[in-house]
């Protein structure tokens, strides 16, 4: 995984550096750099493959080592008329005096990516030097500026970290040939993702059917669509593919351009496991109530495919989501981590209310949560208990409030005033009063201090654990255990509090104790309050208390109260 990027003097960018994690959202306007950082990366990586691509140079000291050459043609998912274009205002080399000589100098891009794979950190930097129009230079980055300086050690197990770019989807041509792997990366590099859809999904079918299957599922979910299996005509050397739509047969190039983009990003996702997926707007031809819904699913099969994601975006909605539970670059001023929840600009881009407005009358009912991770753990219960609950869950009008019954008021009354028959729901956790009723807004209070009660258990950790059956399980099943008991004596000792009370604040309990295991594990800490959700998936449906039952009960009730304007 990828854990943090610097980069200098590479296009719009003189000097900036950003933190990075298993799934993080570039958001900011356009030409504020969004699509530059996500270059930088994909510079990175081709010079990385081109360094490491002749073993018969290893040998050598990579300070003895000269500069291995990169070819213009082989930016393929930069394509560029000319290499100057990636030097910051096209400035490539700079005069000054040493030793009363004037002496020209190079400006070097610099890129340093750290990461950690296999719980070990590392960091690996290039440098780029230009060469002409049609090529440049690539070199581990040096230690210092001495003519002959230390450089960076590059190991041949750099080549393990792949990066995948994906730009929007360009509309799907009519006719579309049989292209080998390589030339689907040059396309998709130029931008030219609607020669390659059908491609993709080809190879999914044959390779790998049962992501095939998923990947179905997936899209009849979100469209009512039933994709068909790619045929390849060999007599035309063409790729086809069509889908069913209320037993109408029709090809794909009639579908529309959301259900295109969800399946060139579900069929991109698929085709490349265990990578770094740079995606380019993946909201883009999204309509607002599904981008939440897309956002969801891809995080979920990036997940399961061990990948971690990358996306720049516009998107108020796919900010919101990731928010609360990923990581969010503001491309505003120099690029930076938003993770405080009184940000000024978080809350200016959140109170943009067309989409509010648009959402309100779309769904008829809105639900008012503390934040993102709130909805993951409701989500996974009512999978879990196979409530009604759950779809209504999949794609909902929610708005966070951070446990403040105001917001929920003021935003509901406000929307209210556009639509007049909205019903909503409000779930908070421990409010010091009871919050005021309304005839159509429903405030309720989890009976435990917070909803991550309802999942902090001895046996849920445990099994949280445990992970995957593998050789280093038991070391962090012990590592678990010496874990909670260390931090629930203290816990009884220091505060004198119970950590399995429900008048505890289980989130208190729980950042100590995570803290404490990774320590032990000699890892940094995945487990952050917004990450508590995925402990939900390890709680037994006959462990689910009956609280969480009666509040997802009235989530149905609301929902169906609900007079949507216009049916999706």
């Amino acid at each position: 995984m990828l854990t943090h990027i610097s980069i200098k003097n590479f296009k719009r960018f003189e000097n900036v550096e950003f933190e990075l994690g298993k799934s993080v959202v570039l958001i900011g306007p356009n030409n504020c750099g969004k699509s530059t950082a996500l270059q930088a990366l994909a510079l990175w990586d081709i010079g990385l493959r081109q360094w490491l691509a002749k073993p018969k140079r290893a040998k050598k000291a990579p300070d003895k080592r000269p500069g291995v050459t990169i070819n213009r043609n082989d930016l393929i998912s930069i394509p560029t008329p000319s290499t100057k274009l990636l030097w910051r205002d096209l400035q490539t080399h700079k005069g000054q005096m040493i030793e009363g000589k004037q002496q020209t100098q190079n400006i070097r891009i610099d890129i340093i990516v750290d990461g950690e794979s296999d719980g070990e950190t590392w960091s690996r930097g290039l440098e780029f030097d230009y060469a002409n129009p049609e090529s440049l230079y690539c070199r581990p980055l040096r230690l210092s500026e001495d003519k002959k300086p230390k450089r960076m050690i590059i190991p041949d197990t750099a080549m393990d970290v792949h990066v995948a770019y994906l730009p929007p989807m360009s509309g799907l041509a009519a006719i579309e040939p049989k292209w080998e792997p390589g030339r689907i990366s040059v396309l998709l590099g130029e931008g030219q993702t609607a020669q390659v859809l059908r491609n993709l999904c080809y190879y999914i079918c044959h390779e790998h059917p049962e992501n095939w299957n998923e990947l179905k599922e997936s899209i009849k979910r979100l469209f009512g669509i039933e994709l068909l299996e790619p045929r390849y005509i060999e007599a035309r050397g063409e790729i086809t593919m069509a889908y069913k739509e209320h037993s109408i047969t029709l090809d794909l190039a009639n579908s529309g351009r959301g259900a295109q983009q969800t399946l060139l990003l579900l069929a991109h996702l698929y085709a490349n496991p265990n990578t770094v997926l740079l995606l380019d707007e993946p909201d883009a031809h999204l309509e607002i109530l599904r981008q939440r819904q897309t956002y969801q699913l891809i995080t979920e099969v990036a997940e399961r495919a061990g990948s971690q994601i990358i996306a720049a975006s516009h998107s108020e909605v796919v900010l919101n989501e990731a928010a609360g539970r990923d990581i969010v670059i503001a491309f505003v001023g120099s690029p930076h981590r938003i993770d405080d929840r009184g940000s000024q600009l978080l809350k200016s881009l959140r109170e943009i209310g067309f989409d509010q407005y648009y959402m309100a009358e779309q769904a008829g009912w809105v639900l008012y949560l503390e934040g993102s991770t709130d909805l993951e753990i409701l989500r996974s219960f009512a999978r879990i208990l196979d409530h009604e609950a759950a779809e209504l869950l999949e794609r909902p009008f929610v708005y966070y409030v951070y446990n403040q019954p105001i917001k929920a008021e003021k935003h509901f009354y406000g929307l209210s005033e556009a639509k007049q028959d909205l019903v909503g729901i409000a779930i908070y956790d421990r409010l010091d009063k009871e919050p005021q009723q309304h005839e159509r807004l429903k405030q309720l209070i989890w009976r435990k201090y917070e909803l991550e009660n309802y999942l902090c258990s001895e046996d849920v950790l445990l099994d949280y654990a445990k992970g995957q059956n593998d050789f280093w399980q038991q070391s962090r099943v012990y590592a678990m255990r010496d874990s909670i008991k260390k931090v629930s004596d203290s816990f009884q000792t220091i505060k004198n509090q119970d950590p399995w009370s429900g008048d505890t604040k289980a989130s208190d309990f729980l950042q100590p104790l995570f803290a404490e295991y990774f320590k032990k594990l000699g890892l940094s800490n995945q487990m952050q309050k917004t990450n508590y959700h995925i402990l939900a998936s390890f709680v037994e449906a006959n462990m689910i208390d009956p609280d969480v039952k009666e509040k997802l009960d009235t989530i149905v009730e609301v929902a169906k109260a609900a007079k949507p304007s216009a049916e999706d």
